[in-house]
């Protein structure tokens, strides 16, 4: 029994290591968004592209590594930025290399993690992390993004978060990384927050509809209150966009219109005729 008992115990204790580094493991990839990967030059070109990075913007890449992104941004668009890297040592080599570019007082870069950094200063945010951190990120990236904030993505996406855009183009340098010979690149913009109940009123009706709009990212839905044979359409936000029908019996009214915190305004064609409406949410001030 002694000697079983021996040979179960270093057993046991491997199990245990094995177990306790695995987990390690899966709580640095969670911490970190994964092993460092460098980005093609290829590919980054193509994510401020596709982002349309201009000189105006302020580009924050999350996981930067060496600080390509940035880097290239403030390089080529003259734009300024900061990355935010979990390891101290890509996070000097990439301060390092803005300063031997001649662009570190446009591109920083800071030891941060991810979930810690604060994006209401960006209106353009960059990605190549594995998709469990791009799931666990995407409800931060919603909420703190100002509308008409863009986000661009290497390879991973946000689930039933469906991008605006993506482009695939072949990459063969790729292949000897993960096998696969092409890069895809995904595009969001930011829509404005609109979930709630909001009174619309149009000029020359003395009566407002109220409206409940629920919103799931980039999804969002909307019902008349309390209006019988009237039902609302084709709601679509897109950065501080807005455009939706309400229809009365066969009539489609469209309404187009800009969102601005708690109101929203614009024109509504009503018979063949361009009227502007108003909408203020309840609850909110104009």
């Amino acid at each position: 029994m002694k000697r079983i008992f021996r040979g179960v115990l270093p057993m046991l204790f491997a199990c245990v290591l094995a177990q306790g580094a695995a987990f390690a493991q899966t709580r640095d990839i969670e911490r970190s968004g994964g092993p460092y990967v460098p980005t093609p030059q290829i590919v980054v070109d193509q994510m401020l592209r596709f982002a349309n990075v201009k000189e105006s913007d302020y580009v924050m890449d999350l996981g930067s590594g060496d600080g390509v992104l940035v880097r290239t941004a403030a390089l080529q668009m003259k734009a300024a930025g900061l990355g935010v890297e979990i390891d101290p040592e890509l996070v000097k080599m990439a301060n390092a290399l803005a300063r031997k570019q001649g662009v570190a007082e446009r591109a920083s870069f800071q030891v941060l993690d991810v979930f810690k950094a604060d994006l209401s200063k960006a209106s353009v945010v960059t990605l190549y992390l594995l998709p469990s951190m791009m799931m666990n990120l995407r409800t931060k990236i919603f909420n703190e993004l100002r509308p008409g904030a863009r986000v661009v993505s290497h390879d991973y996406h946000f689930g039933d978060w469906v991008a605006d855009d993506r482009i695939t183009f072949d990459v063969p340098e790729k292949e000897l990384i993960n096998g696969v010979p092409s890069a895809t690149v995904y595009l969001w913009t930011i829509p404005a927050k609109v979930g709630g109940r909001w009174q619309i009123k149009v000029d020359g009706l003395a009566q407002p509809q109220a409206m409940e709009l629920t919103q799931n990212f980039h999804q969002t839905r909307g019902n008349l209150l309390d209006a019988k044979g009237a039902n609302i359409t084709d709601v679509a936000v897109k950065g501080e966009s807005i455009s939706f029908s309400i229809w009365h019996g066969g009539a489609r009214h469209h309404y187009r219109g800009r969102v601005n915190g708690n109101a929203m305004s614009g024109v509504v064609n009503v018979n063949g005729r361009d009227t502007k409406w108003q909408a203020l949410r309840d609850g909110g001030r104009g």
